[in-house]
């Protein structure tokens, strides 16, 4: 059995500027950071992790890094952490992707299982990425407790396909709060969700995603 303690970023530019991130490689603010130290001592008060693995993308390696260096680990980049890629709304403010973007911008908040990201990639396409990727991380470290630092969408589309098989329901499934820890299990080949979300670490330092993303 391996556990995975699936990260979000701590609060980065792109959030604090209210664009669509995607792979716009946007840092993290100086409450992000803070963010990522207290999840930090969080993780390291209450897990025995064995390794730390992070996206590439800034705001979720440097993150990532905070964890490692807080369990004196060291850290492994993984493209296939990476958040979607979000072609034309990559960097773009929400209000103007809801603006320039109405159809596809509506199916992403009302049915984002079936979404795309116009000229980038599916939500679909992101669940294969990602599952992939934390299947091989999975069973390259059986029986450990591996640290991953990755993005919201990443999070947000393992929970649904873990819990209900398909993304058809993930439109009822919430974003989690920056820097929250998330656990997977896997087991024999297959996935079981553990605790969701947990940010009560956090405390005043909580942030999360805008109500029209």
């Amino acid at each position: 059995m391996t556990t995975l303690l699936l990260i979000r970023h701590g609060q980065s530019r792109a959030n604090l500027e209210r664009v669509f991130a995607g792979n716009y490689d946007a840092p993290l603010t100086q409450l992000g950071f803070k963010q990522a130290e207290k999840t930090a001592e969080f993780i390291a008060e209450n897990y025995k992790v064995d390794c730390v693995y992070a996206s590439d993308l800034i705001r979720a390696f440097e993150t990532g890094k905070t964890v490692a260096k807080t369990l004196n680990l060291p850290i492994t980049p993984n493209n296939g952490l990476r958040e979607i890629r979000a072609g034309e709304w990559e960097a773009l403010p929400f209000d103007d992707i809801v603006i320039k973007f109405p159809e596809e911008y509506k199916i992403w908040k009302e049915d984002i299982g079936n979404s795309s990201c116009p000229n980038g990639e599916s939500v679909k396409m992101l669940g294969e990425r990602v599952m992939a990727t934390l299947t091989a991380i999975a069973e390259e470290n059986d029986g450990k407790t591996v640290a991953i630092a990755t993005h919201a969408t990443p999070i947000r589309v393992s929970q649904t396909l873990i819990e209900h098989g398909n993304l058809e329901p993930m439109q009822d499934i919430g974003w989690v709060s920056n820097a929250s820890v998330t656990e997977i299990i896997y087991n024999s080949g297959k996935w079981t969700l553990g605790k969701v979300g947990q940010d009560s670490h956090l405390s005043d330092f909580r942030t999360n995603l805008p109500s029209n993303v």
